[in-house]
């Protein structure tokens, strides 16, 4: 039979960890970070107030581990946007892992929101670091096998990964501040993410580096 303080803290079998993480990305999606509090976390997961400090100590905590969530998601939807490219050229499988980040950004929002926020976060956690990491690599691989494909030779394969990232998350940021719909551009963010990362890949193979 579980302890009182087991079942107050929801931590019989991990359940209440899970649905304090649920219940901080639902409350980021509806009320934006500014409006998340402990409190109404507690409330909305149905665990005690002693719940969060049980499960990550902090608020900080909290965050870490909704941000692990997120680039955990990520890594698997960028491995799938991969395996489902794979028969497809360089370019090709590199963007579809352009979309693959951008449609996860836009449709897991709060977690996005986190995930790049070291102020919110405890940014020397091992898992967190781990996650990210993995995450990463896994982007820097797959330029470094487009370039042993033939694509971008010349350029460091480093230097790449960085700019196919900073391109694809800053096509994030226009979206998230509503950049594009002020400029009234007729264009999703997916569209906006195929079309610019075939005019940069097309950029690339044909100039090369100088």
């Amino acid at each position: 039979m579980a302890t009182s303080e087991a079942r107050a803290t929801g931590a019989t079998d991990g359940g209440g960890r899970q649905a304090l993480i649920d219940a901080t990305v639902a409350a980021i999606e509806e009320d934006g970070l500014a409006g998340v509090s402990l409190r109404a976390i507690t409330r909305r997961a149905a665990v005690s107030h002693a719940a969060p400090a049980h499960h990550f100590g902090d608020k900080a905590g909290l965050f870490t581990a909704v941000a692990v969530e997120g680039f955990r998601d990520l890594e698997g939807r960028l491995t799938e946007a991969l395996r489902a490219a794979r028969e497809q050229g360089p370019a090709e499988r590199l963007q579809a892992l352009g979309v693959a980040y951008v449609t996860f950004a836009t449709s897991h929002r709060a977690h996005f929101e986190v995930m790049f926020r070291p102020e919110l976060l405890r940014p020397d956690d091992p898992e967190l670091l781990r996650a990210g990491l993995a995450t990463f690599a896994l982007l820097r691989d797959a330029v470094q096998s487009a370039q042993d494909d033939g694509f971008g030779q010349g350029w460091n394969v480093d230097e790449l990964a960085l700019a196919a990232w900073a391109l694809v998350h800053g096509i994030v940021q226009l979206t998230t501040y509503g950049v594009l719909g002020q400029f009234g551009l007729p264009v999703t963010p997916v569209a906006l993410t195929a079309s610019l990362t075939r005019f940069v890949s097309d950029v690339i193979a044909t100039v090369g580096r100088r």
